[in-house]
């Protein structure tokens, strides 16, 4: 494998993603470990498990709480609408995104009710939600109204963040505008579209969990939740909060990967 192939600049690619990664999750380690030194010490001065329990209170009750079939059927379940609101999200997001990146009379016509979307508070969307599907619906729902308007904006600042020169020349030689979009416009967006993803995929998992613990579906992290604040049990409830934070680690872990090697090969 000689320098300076497509197969040895991947491989240096990845090394030093790797460098970085490592790094990173390094850097990651320590402020964890000072954030739960800190609430060690918050939960110490206030003195009262209610309001603040211990972290290895929380820990105990995780590991409690996890061994239980209900906990796998609502862990299931909140992985289940997560990953689909994203993926509604993402696909209704790219479409819009395309079509307003391509044309500014699209993106005109959709800027309002786009507008609309973003500033509706997420609380008003679960409460709509609630009145219009099942509970295990809401939560989807509602992640998907706040998410896709976020990519669909990404996107079509990718699309139109496309090299004014490349395009000039296409135009020059002829090529069709279906054919730029497609060969330059979408290729330039990359970026714009990973950073949307990572966007959609945060908000996806927060707006879940939200819409369960209001609709409180018969299997979810967030009827977990708010079942243990009705009894009072405030370290299961930061328990289950601890496993939903669990699952969206998780899936940035992932998404971290799946980035870095598309970053690799598009380099």
């Amino acid at each position: 494998m000689r320098p300076g192939t497509p197969a040895s600049s991947a491989k240096a690619c990845r090394t030093e993603h790797g460098r970085d990664g490592a790094a990173s999750r390094v850097d990651g380690l320590l402020a964890l470990a000072v954030i739960i030194a800190l609430w060690k010490l918050a939960s110490i001065g206030i003195g009262a498990d209610i309001i603040l329990p211990a972290p290895e209170r929380v820990l105990q009750t995780l590991a409690r709480v996890a061994n239980t079939a209900r906990f796998a059927a609502a862990f299931a379940a909140t992985a289940g609408r997560g990953l689909a609101a994203f993926g509604i999200s993402m696909a209704l997001g790219l479409a819009l995104g395309l079509a307003g990146g391509a044309s500014r009379r699209v993106e005109a016509l959709m800027a309002p009710g786009l507008t609309i979307v973003r500033a509706t508070p997420v609380l008003a969307v679960i409460l709509l939600a609630l009145i219009w599907f099942p509970a295990g619906i809401v939560p989807v729902f509602s992640a998907v109204v706040m998410a896709f308007p976020v990519v669909a904006a990404d996107v079509a600042a990718g699309i139109r963040a496309a090299d004014p020169r490349l395009m000039a020349m296409a135009a020059s030689f002829g090529v069709s505008r279906r054919k730029a979009l497609f060969q330059i416009r979408v290729p330039s967006a990359m970026p714009h579209v990973i950073s949307a993803a990572r966007n959609a995929v945060g908000l996806s998992w927060k707006v879940v969990v939200a819409g369960e613990v209001l609709s409180m579906p018969a299997h979810a992290l967030g009827t977990g939740m708010q079942n243990a604040r009705m009894a009072l049990e405030t370290a299961e409830v930061f328990a289950w909060a601890a496993a939903g934070v669990i699952l969206c680690a998780l899936s940035d872990a992932l998404f971290d990967l799946v980035s870095r090697r598309i970053a690799c090969h598009t380099r």
